[in-house]
């Protein structure tokens, strides 16, 4: 195993003194390309070109003597530390920071980034990337070949953004771009870079400042009463969609699980209650309606809540075919018909409700039959009125929730 194994971040800086001593006694330097012409490595060193990490720190553990690793930015966030100190390869890393990529960038663009997001894309993560873009007013993306400005922009269509893209950071050919996300498939851009994905939703202020990445909401709780977006979207008297029991959208949201990177449908989205809570967990949310006032229910509510969401207008299921990969959905009314046709797209979970036994029956054997597994319950609701104990209102339903069958155990 190596006697010292040093990992040397790179800023397109000088390197610091320590940098430079433990890359004077390096009898092994990896690195990329450009980072083996620096003038600091020492000649008679082994040189590996980083292609696979895996590989490397293999190398690096036969070798018998000091080595060093460069990266760049910081090689702790995101980088080649986590591979290095993975327990397959025994290695313990001493570590010279430099100032992250994404430190930089936002640098470059004279703007905070507490309240950003950090995401990395590559062609196998690009599509959850991309969701936090939706869902978040402020990412960072750490791209890739085959997953850079031009991909995220064209998963993105219908949802505008502003782009920084900053391109070989630190290095002679930097360059800061700033254009909306609709221009940005029409360019070539050159690796390394990093994009700022902005919009959706202000800033967070100054005086709330106290965590990085996504702050808690303001609003505490979940499954809130239906007043409380009735209210904020279009007033007292606003009627509450189909499906939009508290009880009940806590037992969907339960079973749904909507996270960061996820991408769900809200179909018959009604006041948007559903589709707000979401939202609020994180995911990017598609909220379906064929109703005009009711899409505008749910923009006030979103509004309100200070949450991104994107309102689609059109009947299911075929407003469906044109919207991007669900992750999840919610089926607030349709029938078989709509069942199947999001059953095609193959999300990973499916909620849906029923008001009779036999709808129930027909909404599962649709489920079942396009290869889900499926669970039905039989919610009962009572709401009370406290000054008197007496029954306000009563609400029967029944709650079908559906797993992939190549993910159900």
């Amino acid at each position: 195993m190596a006697d010292r194994v040093t990992v040397i971040g790179w800023d397109g800086s000088p390197l610091t003194a320590v940098a430079t001593a433990a890359l004077s006694a390096a009898t092994l330097v990896a690195g990329a390309a450009h980072h083996l012409a620096l003038p600091e490595v020492p000649a008679n060193a082994e040189r590996i070109r980083l292609g696979s990490i895996d590989l490397a720190a293999r190398r690096i553990a036969g070798h018998r003597g000091s080595a060093v690793v460069l990266a760049d930015g910081d090689p702790g966030f995101f980088g080649v530390v986590r591979n290095l100190r993975a327990p397959e390869h025994g290695l313990e890393v001493e570590v010279v920071p430099a100032v992250s990529a994404v430190a930089t960038a936002f640098a470059r663009a004279g703007m905070p980034w507490e309240d950003a997001l950090t995401v990395v894309a590559h062609p196998r993560t690009l599509r959850r990337a991309v969701n936090v873009c939706r869902a978040h007013h402020k990412v960072a993306v750490l791209t890739s070949p085959g997953a850079g400005p031009a991909e995220l922009a064209l998963l993105l269509e219908g949802v505008h953004r502003t782009f920084v893209i900053c391109e070989e950071l630190g290095t002679a050919r930097e360059q800061v771009t700033v254009l909306t996300s609709d221009k940005a498939a029409d360019h070539v851009w050159r690796d390394p870079n990093v994009v700022i994905v902005i919009g959706g939703g202000p800033e967070q202020q100054a005086a709330g400042s106290w965590i990085a990445g996504r702050a808690p909401q303001g609003v505490r709780g979940w499954a809130l009463p239906s007043g409380a977006y009735q209210d904020s979207a279009a007033g007292p008297g606003a009627e509450p969609g189909e499906g939009e029991s508290p009880g009940l959208r806590a037992a969907q949201l339960a079973r749904l699980g909507p996270r960061t990177g996820d991408l769900v449908w809200d179909i018959g989205s009604g006041g948007g209650a559903l589709a707000v809570e979401a939202a609020r967990f994180g995911a990017a949310v598609l909220a379906v309606d064929s109703d005009p006032d009711a899409c505008a229910r749910t923009a006030a509510a979103a509004r309100a809540f200070g949450v991104q969401l994107q309102v689609v207008q059109g009947r299911a299921p075929h407003v469906l075919e044109r919207l991007p990969e669900p992750d999840v959905v919610r089926i607030g009314g349709g029938g078989v018909p709509v069942v199947t046709a999001v059953a095609d797209r193959r999300p990973e979970r499916i909620v849906t409700h029923a008001s009779t036994r036999d709808e129930a029956e027909a909404l599962g054997a649709a489920l079942t039959g396009n290869g889900y597994a499926v669970e039905c319950a039989l919610l009962q609701s009572v709401e009370l009125d406290t000054s008197a104990w007496s029954e306000r209102e009563r609400s029967v339903v029944f709650l079908l929730s559906a797993l992939r069958s190549d993910l159900a155990r």
